[in-house]
């Protein structure tokens, strides 16, 4: 019964064989992925490439990720992109005994020591070759069990798809960079293997000993044996640039701010590096094709000379996160942007009890300040002395430990952006032609891509004013406290009539930024006050002739460009025609015409008589007459303007409020014609002032009205019939320049210092721009030009927008530091190889060749190794180092070939220790036995201060093995 019951308990568990485990899938995901990549079969015979191919060509590379179980790899394949004619040209007949494209690679001396290329291209010589990695989150392959499985995996997937491209798996830690795996061909193979170490072995410190570890690997047992191919790189670094002068110009410690790098005087960008943009230069002593036995390098002795190196190569590292003072310049201001404070706060707070009773007064204040004197002719006010006094009268001063800006900074800065207030009057009508008028180039139009200010004009001077203030004179206080000055010279111009210097004359140009519209808006007020007060003096001065010439004299104070005639006419500027009721131009006759004929009133505010036209009913000739001038609007206005109009609505009510608005100016110019013309008709005025709505046949002068002016309701024909015979002297004004330059002033003292940085942003860009045109010209620079046209374009993106992206700003600021950087790089390898634009050598033009493919290139070959002429500059730079270093004295009677120079016994070496050794080991022998084919060979050796690697790629013959 015990029996029958442990029957009945026993457990049979059936496996099944034939389900695919996790290391099947594994091993057929790859074939998969290589079959996809079209990398199965035999491969076609290739040309080797070209020599410097793999730093040139193009290298593409393509990934995809697969799992063994829950584990994720990537696979990459990596291949140098060649000239496929070059290949058709190579016989496409595919040998059964052809050996892979790798096997080619191992012999190629083209491309040994490649500056720029992946590191198993460098290290094994490979064109195309494929990875296969652990995932980016994944932890590293450690273990020696499960390095083999992934190699076996490997070599299975290569047999099974017949793929002749090399497959390699990284192992251990990532930063290690250890590769392994193989090649398979028809009857070869080549496996890749790596050594790594942190220490150099003693005995494997030279070629000798390297050559010992490659023939115990070869194990080659022919006799005698084949030679051996070397191909040796040594490295040498040049840190120490004290015999070099750096070209940056030292500070001025007597200027304004005292003597800080960078601190150059207002209305000048910074330029340049704060420190050596040039940390090191590498030089690459290369001895390309040496034979075991021809060359000796053994613990005792060593003939590897730099000197005596047939190839010398040389690349350049330059300084991590270089200070360049224009970056500094613009980033720093830029960052004013993300103050939230108002002018007051970054100020330090409100005002006292018996400050604010004066603040409340301010105009009264400023009248006492500058009160003329009885005589016409007076002197003007410096600058320094108006803000003294002003701020006596109006008690605004502060501590002079809690100014932002001393007397002598804030009345430099103040004369720099007012430099009439130097000059002497000797009359108040007298005024300074604004720079912009007289400098300006009407052709140069690249500050409007920008939306800046035109160059030279105040609010340029106002934006390097205040970065120069913000980067050496106190940060965002220092900004605060001079706008507050520039404010109230503004104001103290407003009430004297002193126009603004610095601004061309006429309306606005809404193509340029918000400030700078604003304050040429300013300037048109006082234009029209100076104009206002001038005829008033005249006419108090001689009443009688201004009775009779009062037409005239009011025209050249008020006329605008009234000779245009079209539809252009038409849409002049409007201002609201409510906002002064009350203000007329003073009228200086009394005439009334009640009662009089229309025909036979006294002509009133004519200009001049038009050349051709006669009015239709009587016959006169048409006079055209002294209008107003448009009312200049800013940016800003004519969006108030057009919310305006659209929240009237669509009402008829609305429609006649909106149509009233908007023929403020015509009723003004229809009633000035009146005056001007007794006796005319509607007819008369659109003749002169809209030529086409008026027809008539060809040779014939009367005809009639456009249809859309005969339409019933017509607006002209209602403001025609309302309009009075009004002289433009005596009617109400349509641009009330008070109410604007108050409003004007009122929006510059609330501005914010961060709503100012973005306003005076696009014109220190500017600024910025050119200064890097003007001194990459002096350095010739063609990927630099290349970037400053493309920053042209994108700055004009960037800021003609309404509100601009600050994170895209801040990165357009870096690039231009960026470009910054890449001239001062230039300038200081000019001047240690003595290419200044001031140098006179006889080599200057080669050496000016060597200097710009030392910037675009990764590495540059230096013609005439140690022998040519930027080799010998090279050793003279290595000697001074050497000389500085091991403080040795430089004899300046030694000449580079001396004893002194060689580095006899006892005597400072020309060169360091090399800080890398580069060696590739290569031959043909028969592996793995004697009677088996000449396979290629291959060992990379790297020698470094804490590292010690060896890449082989050894080679066997498997078809008799």
């Amino acid at each position: 019964m015990a029996a029958d019951d442990d029957a009945e308990t026993e457990v049979f568990e059936i496996t099944d064989f034939t389900t695919a485990s996790e290391w099947e899938r594994f091993v057929s995901r790859l074939e998969e992925v290589l079959n996809d990549w079209k990398l199965i079969g035999n491969a076609p015979r290739k040309s080797p490439p070209g020599k410097g191919m793999f730093t040139s060509g193009v290298w593409s590379e393509k990934t995809q990720e697969i799992n063994f179980a829950d584990f994720k790899f990537s696979i990459t394949h990596y291949v140098l992109e060649q000239d496929v004619q070059n290949d058709n040209n190579e016989s496409e007949t595919q040998e059964e005994d052809v050996f892979p494209v790798a096997m080619q690679d191992l012999l190629c001396m083209n491309n040994d020591f490649p500056p720029r290329a992946h590191c198993l291209a460098r290290w094994f010589g490979l064109r195309e070759f494929v990875v296969l990695s652990p995932g980016a989150h994944c932890e590293a392959v450690v273990s020696e069990s499960r390095c083999n499985l992934l190699l076996s995996s490997v070599s299975i997937a290569l047999q099974n798809s017949s793929c002749q491209v090399p497959l390699l798996v990284q192992t251990q830690q990532k930063w290690r960079r250890l590769f392994s795996g193989e090649c398979q061909g028809l009857g070869v193979r080549i496996d890749f293997d790596m050594v790594h170490l942190h220490k150099v072995p003693g005995h494997y410190k030279n070629l000798s000993g390297l050559l010992d570890i490659f023939k115990a690997k070869i194990g080659c047992t022919l006799s005698p044996p084949p030679p051996i191919n070397i191909s040796i790189r040594f490295t040498y670094i040049l840190q120490d640039w004290q015999q070099c002068s750096w070209p940056q110009q030292p500070p001025d410690f007597d200027g304004l701010f005292g003597g800080e790098v960078g601190g150059v005087e207002f209305g000048k960008v910074p330029f340049g590096a704060c420190a050596e943009p040039i940390s090191e230069l590498h030089l690459a002593a290369t001895w390309p094709h040496l034979t075991e036995g021809i060359i000796v390098d053994n613990d005792v002795y060593s003939e590897l000379d730099p000197l005596q190196a047939p190839h010398w190569s040389v690349r350049i590292r330059t300084t991590d996160n270089t200070q360049c003072l224009l970056g500094d310049f613009l980033l720093e201001f830029f960052r004013l942007s993300l103050c939230s404070e108002s002018l007051e706060e970054v100020l330090g707070g409100g005002v006292t009890e018996d400050e604010g009773k004066d603040h409340a007064d301010l105009s009264s204040a400023l009248q006492k300040l500058t009160q003329p004197s009885a005589s016409v002719h007076m002197s003007r006010l410096s600058v320094s002395h108006m803000v003294h006094s002003a701020r006596r009268h109006i008690r605004r001063r502060r501590r002079y430990e809690e100014s932002a800006l001393s007397n002598e900074s804030l009345n430099t800065a103040l004369l720099f952006l007012f430099p009439d207030a130097a000059v002497e009057k000797t009359s108040e009508k007298s005024s300074p032609q604004p720079e912009s008028q007289k400098n300006h180039d009407p052709d140069s139009t690249q500050f409007l891509q920008l939306k800046a200010a035109p160059p030279d004009t105040l609010t340029q001077r106002l934006a390097l004013c205040l970065a120069s203030v913000n980067h050496s004179q106190g940060g965002v206080r220092a900004v605060a406290h001079l706008w507050q000055e520039f404010v109230l010279e503004l104001r103290y111009r407003w009430e004297n009539n002193y126009l603004i210097h610095g601004l061309c004359s006429g309306a606005p140009d809404l193509r340029c930024c918000l400030l700078h519209q604003k304050l040429q808006m300013l300037n048109c007020c006082i234009e029209r006050k100076r104009a206002r007060d001038e005829a008033h003096r005249e006419q108090s001065t001689s009443p009688r002739k201004a009775a009779a010439e009062g037409d005239a004299a009011q025209g050249d104070a008020a006329q605008g460009d009234a000779t245009q005639q079209g539809d252009a006419a038409q849409g002049k500027s409007w201002e609201s025609w409510s906002d002064s009721e009350d203000e007329f131009y003073e009228c200086v006759s009394d005439l009334s015409e009640n009662g009089q004929n229309e025909s036979r009133r006294k002509p009133e505010g004519r200009m001049r008589q038009h050349q051709d036209m006669r009015l239709l009913h009587t016959d006169e000739p048409l006079y055209i007459p002294v209008t107003q001038e448009p009312s200049p609007m800013t940016e800003d206005m004519l969006e108030q303007q057009s919310e305006v109009l659209s929240k009237l609505g669509t009402s008829a009510e609305g429609a006649h409020l909106r149509a009233r608005m908007q023929s403020a100016c015509l009723l003004s110019d229809m009633e000035a014609f009146k005056a001007a013309n007794p006796g005319c008709v509607l007819e008369d005025f659109v003749r002169w002032y809209s030529p086409r709505d008026y027809e008539c046949a060809e040779g014939e002068v009367k005809g009639q009205l456009s249809a859309r002016m005969r339409i019933p309701g017509n607006m002209w024909l209602e403001v025609w019939d309302n309009a009075k015979a009004t002289p433009a002297r005596r009617q109400r004004r349509l641009f009330d320049d008070t109410t604007e330059a108050e409003k004007v002033l009122h929006h510059l003292s609330l501005l914010k210092p961060s709503e100012l940085v973005l306003q005076l942003l696009p014109s220190l860009i500017l600024c910025a721009l050119d200064k890097l045109r003007e001194e990459e010209a002096s350095e010739d620079l063609p990927s630099v030009k290349k970037a400053l046209v493309q920053s042209w374009v994108q700055a004009g993106r960037l800021l003609h927008q309404p509100s601009p992206d600050l994170h895209l700003l801040e990165e357009f600021l870096l690039q231009l530091m960026s470009l910054e950087t890449s001239v001062t790089q230039a300038r200081s390898l000019k001047a240690k190889f003595g290419v200044s634009p001031q140098s006179e050598t006889e080599h200057r033009d080669q050496l000016l060749e060597f200097v710009s493919c030392l910037l675009e290139e990764p590495e540059v070959e230096v013609t005439g190794a140690g022998q040519g002429p930027a080799g010998n500059i090279i050793h003279q730079l290595f000697i001074s180092a050497q000389r500085a270093a091991l403080l040795s004295p430089l004899d300046p009677d030694a000449s580079p070939g001396s004893d002194l120079d060689s580095g006899g016994a006892g005597q400072v070496p020309d060169f360091p220790p090399p800080a890398g050794r580069e060696m590739i080991l290569r031959t043909c022998v028969p592996a793995p036995a004697s009677y088996s084919r000449a396979l290629p060979q291959r060992m990379f050796c790297v020698l470094l201060k804490d590292e010690f690697r060896l890449a082989s790629a050894l080679s066997q013959d498997t078809a008799f093995f």
